[in-house]
This record gives structure tokens, sequence and C-alpha cells, in this order.
């Protein structure tokens, strides 16, 4: 990627708390540095990137991108987020954290949900379940773990693409968004079977080619889901982690409580 059009553009410092970046393998390794230049061109301001990897030795490290406010967490990406998304959000106007996720990674935020709703509800034995319905996207594949893996582009996408208004593969402009097909697909769902959601988490290019998504996002999916707690009859959550273009949707099943 090259920024000659961000450096034309007036400099607007996009400002975060701490930013979380899933993996230090290659993405994550891309991910680190463009924050740093990006922080060094001024065009983004954190406290610090947090690299998150349970190998010490993994690429970040090896290839240096750990420095100023870059720093490397050796943990399982589960339990980091387990206590990262637990701490309390900023002051109103303060800035706020993000997480930039790898797209190799699992579907991390659906299984942190699921392990949420077990602790506020045990009873309700709340457990992921396939995303059988079809979305209807061009590519629209249910994995064997059960997560419906969707993209409106049925070609090959520029790597680090940022997802402007006019698509750089058909020089078209972008007509469609996932955040709306994912509304209506909930729709179309609490049609057969009571439904809430969707609980997204939304990657938007923020700066330099690194896309992320909010924590604010994480707080309404957890409300989402003890909305489906406080109900007393079997209802499913749809939660997706998604771009305008490109997503994975997974559903969480709350059975009425037993006991």
């Amino acid at each position: 990627m090259t920024h000659e059009a961000e450096d034309e553009a007036p400099v607007v410092a996009t400002t975060f708390r701490d930013v979380v970046v899933i993996g230090g393998g290659c993405y994550g390794t891309f991910y680190a540095g463009q924050l740093h230049e990006a922080r060094a061109r001024g065009k983004a301001d954190f406290r610090s990137v947090l690299v998150v990897d349970r190998d010490p030795a993994c690429q970040a490290v090896r290839e240096g991108r750990l420095g100023e406010r870059v720093e490397l967490v050796v943990a399982d990406w589960s339990a980091f987020l387990d206590a990262f998304l637990e701490r309390p959000a900023p002051a109103p106007g303060q800035p706020d954290d993000a997480i930039v996720p790898s797209p190799l990674m699992p579907h991390l935020m659906a299984q942190w949900l699921e392990r949420t709703a077990s602790r506020l509800a045990p009873s309700r034995h709340p457990r992921p379940v396939p995303a059988e319905r079809p979305l209807g996207t061009p590519y629209d594949v249910l994995a064997p773990d059960g997560t419906r893996y969707v993209s409106f582009a049925d070609w090959l996408c520029p790597t680090h693409c940022i997802e402007p208004a006019i698509c750089p593969v058909i020089r078209a402009p972008r007509t469609w968004e996932m955040g709306d097909a994912l509304e209506h697909y909930v729709q179309r769902a609490d049609r057969r079977r009571p439904t809430l959601g969707p609980a997204l988490f939304v990657t938007r290019h923020r700066a330099f080619g690194v896309g992320m998504f909010d924590v604010a996002e994480a707080r309404a999916a957890r409300a989402v889901v003890e909305q489906a707690v406080a109900r007393p009859d079997p209802v499913e959550v749809v939660v997706a982690t998604i771009s305008s273009c490109h997503g994975a949707v997974g559903v969480l099943r709350f059975d009425p409580a037993t006991g």
C-alpha cells in the first residue's frame, strides 16, 4: 500500500487507548509496523499496541517490530480477550480500545460471547449451533465447525484492501454492505424461531491499511447476550465478525433454564 493519498489529505489523527493486534505472525507483524508508521506520521495515536501471541519468539519479535508503544503479550488469545474485554469503558469523550483481527484467526468473538453467556447464565446452557441458513452472498460456505463464511466478492481481492467506495477489482461503486445483509438475515431467521442480533464486530479501515473494530462493539454484543439471558423462551443470537465485504457468522443458542 502507498500513502500518497493520505499524505495529501489534512492530518487528522485517529486516537485510541490501546490497540490489540491478534497474532504476531505475518499479518500481525505487518499491522504493528503500519500502526507504528501511522503514529510517526501523525495519522494515529494510541497509548500502546499489544501484539498477542503464544510464541515469545514470534515473527513480530524476530523482525524487530516491537519498540516504542508496541509490545508483545505472550498469551492464549481466548484467555487474553476474557480479561481485556472486562476492562471498564473509558470516561465519556476519552479514547477507547480497538482490536485488529487476523484474517486467519478462528471466530474468536463468537467464542468469547459463548464463554461470557455461560458465566452469566449457565442454566440456559448457551452453546454454538451451525449457522445453517445461507446468507445468499456470492461466496457462502458453512465450515465444519458451524461458522458460516460469507463474501460479496466472487473474485480474488487485493491484499490489505481497505474496501473503498469504488471497488478496485470491478472498478465500480461498492453497492453492498455486509452489516445490512446481516440485519436482513436476522429478520428472516426471527420469522422461523426467536432470534436476536446481529451482534456485530465490524472491521473498518482506520489508518495505513489497518482494519479494526472498537471494543465498544464488544460491550454492545454483550448487551445482546444479556437480552437473550433475560428471556425465558428458547432464543438464538446471531454474532458476526465482518467488514463491508466479508464476514464470519455464528449462532449462539439459549435453551430454557434448567434447575
